[in-house]
């Protein structure tokens, strides 16, 4: 009895014993929680780890085929979808070094227009696998030097003329006849009117940076030149006849000439205006010069105004040939004013209301 007594007192103890280390461990195990929590509390929020994204890069392969004869020239690969037609253009180059990219036409078909280089591949990939056509467009040359070209001729040829060197006139007939002064003036208009045109291409016209073939330029120099020639020979011949109406016809001409020359390079300076390019273009609008005005009855003032200017000079001189250069000039520019309205028309239409081409009311 005493023994099952002692045993259990013993079982009791025990009992007593686990409950108490139990109750220390769960009062342990409450304060490691507790200071585990303020730990994270006092640390702040929990940031999960970034996850990095794969961006997965589209790649496509161009097939370039001769426009005629269809056989496959290169494949250029790995061409991303942002890159553009003068990307594919550099890359067939280096495949192809015989051709420069200036040379390089691409199309989409046979007989098709030429890809212009700011065109994205993306733009007009159907798949994976895209086919151009290539041409050779032939000798290029920068529209700055067709520009240069062009004006630089007519200007020292005039001169020329102007100077009387020798073999162009009989130096006996030119020494005994005295120049008019409608000569000299007409030097001075001509040389203006050039100068301003070099001028303007060097530091007012934002030349595209793109190339022409080299037989525009053989066909601008030929067309600017040999009518140069012939208007200096003409007004700077010994036996050149005045005009009719003597000094007022002269004056009144050349300060028309002067006023159209002036308005032309306002007109320019506000066509170089980035306002007036670009994806958010708009109209160009007249300001406080004079001469901007034009603006308010035709679309395409620098024609306008450039037209003036060699009436003037015909008027001015009163010779046959300038009258033709006059006139063949009028007819392509007026072209190209009709082609600039229509494109005006599409974009601005709300500015272009009850405004001419190039002649206010007219035309």
């Amino acid at each position: 009895m005493f023994k099952r007594h002692r045993s259990l007192t013993s079982e009791r103890k025990r009992e007593i014993f686990s409950q108490g280390v139990t109750r220390s461990m769960l009062r342990n195990d409450l304060r490691n929680f507790h200071c585990l929590s303020q730990l994270v509390l006092s640390a702040g929020p929990l940031k999960s780890a970034p996850v990095s994204k794969h961006s997965k890069t589209v790649h496509f392969e161009i097939e370039i085929l001769d426009a005629q004869t269809r056989k496959q020239i290169c494949i250029v690969n790995k061409v991303v979808q942002t890159s553009t037609i003068h990307d594919v253009k550099q890359k067939f180059h280096k495949e192809c070094p015989k051709w420069y990219p200036s040379q390089v036409g691409l199309q989409l078909e046979q007989g098709g227009p030429f890809l212009k280089d700011y065109i994205t591949i993306q733009s007009i990939a159907a798949s994976s696998i895209v086919t151009l056509y290539f041409t050779d467009l032939g000798q290029q040359v920068s529209w700055t030097t067709v520009f240069l070209a062009e004006y630089t001729g007519p200007l020292l040829i005039y001169l020329l003329f102007y100077l009387r060197i020798p073999y162009i006139y009989d130096m006996k007939e030119s020494s005994r006849r005295l120049r008019h002064p409608v000569v000299h003036l007409a030097c001075f208009c001509h040389c203006i009117h050039y100068i301003r045109y070099l001028l303007e291409t060097l530091f007012v016209h934002k030349v595209s940076a793109g190339h022409t073939p080299l037989k525009n330029l053989i066909k601008g120099c030929a067309f600017y030149w040999g009518f140069t020639s012939w208007i200096a020979y003409y007004i700077n011949h010994p036996q050149y006849t005045p005009p009719s109406f003597g000094n007022r016809q002269v004056a009144v001409s050349a300060i028309n000439f002067l006023i159209c020359e002036a308005g032309n390079h306002f007109i320019n300076v506000i066509l170089a205006h980035p306002n007036h390019t670009g994806i958010n273009a708009c109209f160009p609008s007249p300001n406080y010069n004079p001469f901007t005005w034009m603006f308010f009855l035709v679309s395409c003032p620098n024609y306008t105004y450039e037209i003036g200017s060699w009436i003037s000079f015909t008027i001015m001189t009163q010779t046959l040939p300038v009258g033709i250069f006059t006139l063949l000039m009028s007819i392509q520019m007026s072209l190209w004013a009709q082609k600039k309205h229509k494109i005006y028309l599409k974009k601005f239409n709300s500015y272009m209301h009850r405004k001419s081409a190039m002649i206010p009311f007219i035309l």
